[in-house]
C-alpha cells in the first residue's frame, strides 16, 4: 500500500495496526504479548504495508474507537457474542478455554492468575474448601499474597491450613492437575462471568499511556463529538499532576521504588508543587543532590520528559493496586484523628 488517506479503505487489521501504532512501540508490544502468533502475524503484516499515514487519519481512528467504545452496544462485543463467534469457528472445548482465559484474570498460569484475583474474593473461595486443598492453592501462589488470604480466613480454619502446609511435601502431578482444574472449572469461571470492565475506565487507561501532545489532541477532537465521554474518561484518568494528592509517606514509598534516572527528568518538566512535593519528603543532602541533577540536564526533549512522567505514573498505579501507598486521597480531604 503506497499510502493510507481514508478510513472507507481500511480493513479491521489495518486499522488495528495504526491504533497500536498511535499507542507507541511499549505499549504495542504490550499488546502483541497478549494476543495469538496468527492475530501478530495479521496485524503486523498490515502495519508493515500500511506505507504513510496521515496525522488526521490517524487522529480519526483514534476518535471514532473511543467514541464508538464510549457508547454500549455500538462497537464493543460482550463475551456471550464472542463465544458464539468462536464456537461457529473452533472445537466446543477449544472455545471454551479461549473464553476462560480471556474472561479471567491476567497471567500465563492458573497460578499467575490467582496472583491477580483480589485476596478477598480468593479467601471467600478458599474458606469453603477442604484445608488440604488450600494448603495446596497457597503454596502455589506469591508469598505475600497467600499471606493476605491467610488472614482473612477464618481463625481455626486458617491453623489447620498452616499445618497441613508445614507438613506437605512435594504435591503429586495428578494432585495438582485437579487443583487446577477445580478452580478453572468453578472459581475462576464463574469469577469470569461476574466480571467486566467499564469501557471508559478502558479507555482512560489507553489515554493515560498517550504522550501528552497526543493526549490533548484527541481530549479536544472527542470533547467536540461527545462532551458527557470526554468529560468521563478525563475524570477517570490518572496523571503525573494528580501526584499532587499524594500525602508524603506515600511520596516516600514511591521515591523507594522510583528508578533514580527517571526522577530528575520527570521532575524537570513538572509543576513547582510536584517538584517542592518530592523535594520535601527527602533529606536535605538528597534533595540537594536531586536539584544538581536537575540542573545538570539542561535542556531536555518533552517526549523524553513524558516517557519518564509516564513511568513514575505506571508505579504509582502498581503500588496501588498492591496497596503500598494510596493515590486517591486528595490534600483537601478531611480526616478523622
Amino acid at each position: 500500500m503506497a499510502g493510507t488517506d481514508t478510513a472507507s479503505r481500511l480493513a479491521g487489521p489495518q486499522k488495528a495496526a495504526i491504533l497500536m501504532m498511535a499507542l507507541g512501540e511499549e505499549q504495542c508490544a504490550r499488546l502483541f504479548g497478549l494476543m495469538h502468533e496468527d492475530e501478530i502475524k495479521e496485524i503486523s503484516t498490515a502495519m508493515a504495508q500500511l506505507g504513510p499515514v496521515r496525522a488526521d487519519l490517524v487522529q480519526r481512528l483514534c476518535v471514532e474507537f473511543a467514541d464508538n467504545l464510549g457508547q454500549t452496544g455500538s462497537l464493543v462485543g460482550s463475551f456471550e457474542s464472542t463465544e458464539r463467534l468462536l464456537s461457529k469457528t473452533l472445537p466446543r472445548e477449544r472455545a471454551q478455554q479461549i473464553m476462560e482465559e480471556i474472561r479471567g484474570p491476567a497471567g500465563r498460569t492458573m497460578w499467575d492468575k490467582l496472583g491477580n484475583v483480589s485476596e478477598a474474593v480468593l479467601a471467600n473461595y478458599l474458606k469453603n474448601e477442604y484445608p488440604q486443598t488450600v494448603a495446596v492453592v497457597l503454596s502455589k501462589v506469591k508469598p505475600d499474597h497467600a499471606a493476605r488470604v491467610l488472614t482473612l480466613l477464618p481463625e481455626h480454619f486458617a491453623m489447620e491450613v498452616v499445618m497441613r502446609m508445614l507438613r506437605m511435601e512435594s504435591v503429586q502431578r495428578d494432585v495438582l492437575d485437579n487443583v487446577e482444574r477445580t478452580l478453572r472449572s468453578e472459581f475462576m469461571s464463574n469469577l469470569a462471568r461476574s466480571t467486566r470492565r467499564d469501557a471508559y475506565e478502558m479507555m482512560a487507561d489507553i489515554f493515560n499511556n498517550l504522550d501528552r501532545q497526543a493526549e490533548a489532541r484527541f481530549i479536544t477532537a472527542l470533547e467536540e463529538r461527545n462532551r458527557d465521554s470526554a468529560e468521563r474518561i478525563r475524570s477517570l484518568m490518572f496523571t503525573f499532576k494528580d501526584l499532587e494528592k499524594l500525602t508524603p509517606g506515600a511520596v516516600q514509598v514511591l521515591l523507594r521504588q522510583v528508578e533514580k534516572d527517571k526522577l530528575p527528568l520527570a521532575l524537570k518538566g513538572a509543576s513547582e508543587a510536584i517538584r517542592e512535593l518530592f523535594l520535601g519528603s527527602m533529606s536535605e543532602r538528597a534533595s540537594k543532590m536531586l536539584r544538581d541533577d536537575i540542573a545538570a540536564l539542561g535542556p531536555v526533549k518533552l517526549r523524553d520528559v513524558d516517557e519518564a512522567q509516564a513511568a513514575i505514573v505506571t508505579l504509582a498505579k502498581d503500588l496501588a493496586a498492591q496497596g503500598e501507598l494510596e493515590i486517591g486521597q486528595g490534600k483537601d480531604e478531611e480526616l478523622v484523628y
